[in-house]
């Protein structure tokens, strides 16, 4: 059977179809998910031209978006009906997950190139939207550890790990 996160959903809108969403797609997608954004954000970190809004800022915007899908789905569903299953699922997600986005926010490569086009912003003519999505951008990996330096960061990684399952447990126990 073919996992429906994996493929288009060909619904009305583009809706999310829950009638063809079993419990075992969760994992796989999520892992796929993971898998195409490391791809995505390796291509940018090795694109050998210069950071520009386009190659680096719009490229991470657009990054993850199967991931982004996937977790959406699978975290307001927990919210809202979780079941034994679902939270095994999100036990054993919730650290590869974290590490994931750490991996990103982390990486000082691609925090380099956000970095150089952040301080070019005041000659690039950047109509709203684009000044607010390139801020954004950056205020994100500072807020996510960026400039952390040696332990300080291995210390993030640690506590941001921690955190997830915190607030999976607070989670579960809230409900």
């Amino acid at each position: 059977m073919s996992n429906p996160f994996l493929e288009p959903y060909h619904t009305l809108h583009d809706a999310t179809p829950f009638d063809r969403i079993q419990l075992s797609d969760y994992e796989p997608a999520m892992r796929e998910g993971m898998r195409q954004e490391d791809e995505e954000i390796q291509q940018i970190i090795n694109n050998p031209e210069t950071p520009t809004f386009a190659n680096t800022i719009l490229a991470l915007e657009h990054a993850g978006k199967l991931l982004d899908k996937v977790t959406t789905v699978f975290f307001n569903l927990i919210s809202a009906e979780t079941c034994d299953e679902m939270d095994a699922i999100a036990e054993k997600m919730m650290p590869e997950l974290s590490e994931h986005g750490n991996n990103i926010s982390l990486n000082e490569k691609l925090f380099a190139r956000v970095k150089e086009v952040y301080n070019q912003k005041e000659n690039l003519q950047l109509n709203p939207e684009e000044s607010k999505l390139l801020e954004n951008a950056y205020n994100s990996f500072v807020r996510h550890g960026a400039n952390l330096e040696g332990e300080a960061r291995e210390e993030y990684r640690r506590l941001t790990t921690e955190l997830s399952k915190l607030t999976l447990t607070f989670s579960e126990n809230n409900l």
